[in-house]
């Protein structure tokens, strides 16, 4: 009996194609259902991203009536764009030390999941063969 397992490549992530809305169906969406996992560490936010979490707070205390997402963000990036460079400098310094902790974790995020991947090989037959296909790593063995 000849059997294949299909690995994800570790790395980076590639954006998926993007198809005609109208030839999509609930079903069709359904089915393309990938799970993620939850123990991979979240993308670093951007410094724009790191202006608007403080931001939101102050902008909340001023206009507490204002509810909606879409106002709070317009606000921001109106107030960004019209920052300096000098005034976007400490949130682009915070965006990249969170950039190098996120990229230490993905390092590490990235070895565990080489070891799993081995550990799963090393149980498999000698005769098997590991092939790169894509972003995937297929992995054929005989039983």
């Amino acid at each position: 009996m000849y059997i294949s397992i299909i690995f994800r490549k570790v790395g980076k992530r590639k954006a998926p194609i993007k198809e005609d809305k109208s030839s999509k169906s609930k079903a069709a969406k359904k089915g393309k259902l990938v799970l993620k996992d939850p123990n991979k560490p979240k993308r670093p936010p951007s410094a724009f991203f790191v202006f608007l979490e403080e931001f939101r707070k102050s902008f909340k205390k001023e206009n507490p009536n204002v509810k909606a997402v879409s106002a709070v963000g317009k606000a921001g990036g109106e107030k960004w764009k019209s920052m300096s460079a000098a005034e976007k400098a400490p949130y682009e310094a915070k965006a990249a030390k969170r950039k190098v902790d996120y990229e230490k974790l993905m390092k590490a995020y990235d070895k565990k999941q080489a070891s799993i991947f081995y550990l799963y090989s090393g149980f498999i037959a000698k005769s098997s063969k590991v092939v790169l296909l894509g972003s995937f790593f297929v992995l054929q063995f005989f039983c």
